[in-house]
């Protein structure tokens, strides 16, 4: 018996190469794809179980009672929603997959004061009042802190860490806890109404680590007490933002891309050789817009029309003034409408009134002068733009108390 004996042997053979090659690729990509938690992988992430991964200290916290998330997605989003009880840990982050706007939503968490520990030379660089730097002193060994000072954290006990960076002691608001081989290793300080605590690495609560010595202590005191903070532990910087479009990359994408691509060049040489068009060209316009008005206003000044000039154009100010103002579709005189644009836009000039009531009686008059029909018709303009500059302002306004409110 024959696989898919119902096709044709053609179409059989196609189908049958095309399912082995995806079994060779799905081999290939299993031999030599990484092994994410693997102990040769540096990357301290929450996800990792290898002796660099941090998994054992995200745990901790979530079997602790600590209201702890792991955040993919763009910082700029946790920005929004920061205040004092926020807490975020930000460990040796990809500085290549971190944008200017995740330099600003870190600033705007410390702004809403929120507390920060990051970890690296890399972390150091991605908060503000940053002091961190490399340093020649440092071999890359572990190295036991040395504790400075009586603060909580300097209390934590015996720490050991692998520090990366030091840091430049330029402004008093530093305050040094911990120090290795006489440089600064464990850094906090006050940053606008937030607060920023700094390692010289994450050794402390990598997975091979966070049991020695007092190493969890440090952890626990950096981030403060769980009551009244939600934790928030950041992989977004390890090249793991999802987006939208993060679910549906991989092959089933690239082949609708590549197909989308065919399906453009199919229907290009399929439709770029006709013999000539399919429908006439367009007729040139008789007349251009301004020779329009031109004809037209020609037209007023021969009937002597400028009352009429001046009611339409009357009638068009009172339509767009009226839905401006809430009262669409009601007729008002100059009086009613000037007291409604008043209340409306108080900030309107003194002449508002005289100048409706001199449309309004403008209207009537069959003897009106051209050049006070001009006159006329060129103040309501005027009015016009006054009132939809104050409308704008006014809306930007409410959605920025809007946005602040919120």
């Amino acid at each position: 018996m024959k696989l898919y004996a119902s096709l044709d042997a053609k179409d059989r053979n196609l189908l049958l190469i095309c399912m082995g090659a995806a079994v060779v690729l799905a081999v290939i990509t299993a031999v030599f794809a990484r092994n994410q938690n693997d102990d040769d992988n540096p990357l301290p992430g929450s996800y990792l179980t290898g002796r660099h991964g941090a998994r054992a200290a995200y745990d901790l916290l979530a079997e602790s009672g600590y209201t702890v998330e792991r955040w993919e997605q763009p910082l700029g989003e946790l920005a929004v929603k920061a205040d004092h009880g926020t807490v975020v840990i930000i460990v040796d982050p990809d500085l290549r997959a971190a944008s200017t706007n995740d330099f600003n939503a870190v600033d705007q968490i410390l702004e809403r004061g929120g507390r920060i520990l990051v970890t690296g030379m890399a972390g150091g660089v991605l908060v503000p009042g940053s002091a961190a730097q490399s340093t020649m002193q440092l071999n890359g060994a572990a190295c036991k802190l040395t504790p400075q000072g009586l603060g909580g954290m300097a209390g934590s006990g015996e720490v050991w860490m692998q520090p990366d960076a030091t840091w430049k002691m330029s402004k008093p608001a530093y305050h040094v806890d911990y120090n290795c081989a006489g440089e600064p290793a464990v850094v906090e300080y006050d940053e606008h109404a937030g607060h920023v605590v700094w390692w010289a690495g994450s050794t402390p609560i990598e997975n091979g680590s966070i049991a020695r010595a007092n190493n969890l202590n440090l952890f626990l005191n950096a981030i403060g007490s769980p009551e009244g903070h939600h934790f928030y532990w950041d992989e977004s910087l390890h090249g793991e933002t999802k987006s939208q479009w993060y679910y549906a990359r991989g092959p089933a994408l690239t082949m609708l891309i590549y197909g989308a691509i065919g399906l453009v060049l199919l229907t290009v040489l399929s439709f770029s050789r006709r013999r000539g068009p399919v429908r006439d060209a367009p007729q040139p316009a008789r007349s251009t817009p301004v020779e329009f008005i031109e004809a037209l206003g020609s037209l007023y000044g021969k009937a002597g029309a400028s009352a009429t000039a001046v009611q339409l154009a009357y009638d068009r100010f009172r339509r767009a003034m009226g839905a401006l103002c809430g009262v669409k579709g009601m007729q008002m005189d100059a009086r009613a409408l000037a007291d409604a644009l008043r209340r409306r836009f108080p900030a309107a000039g003194a002449e508002l009134e005289t100048d409706l009531a001199e449309c309004e009686s403008a209207c009537s008059d069959d003897f009106l002068m051209p050049k006070k029909a001009l006159a006329l018709v060129q103040k309501l303009s005027r009015w016009s733009e006054f009132f939809a500059e104050q409308a704008a302002a006014g809306a930007k306004h409410a959605g920025q108390q809007q946005r602040k409110a919120g």
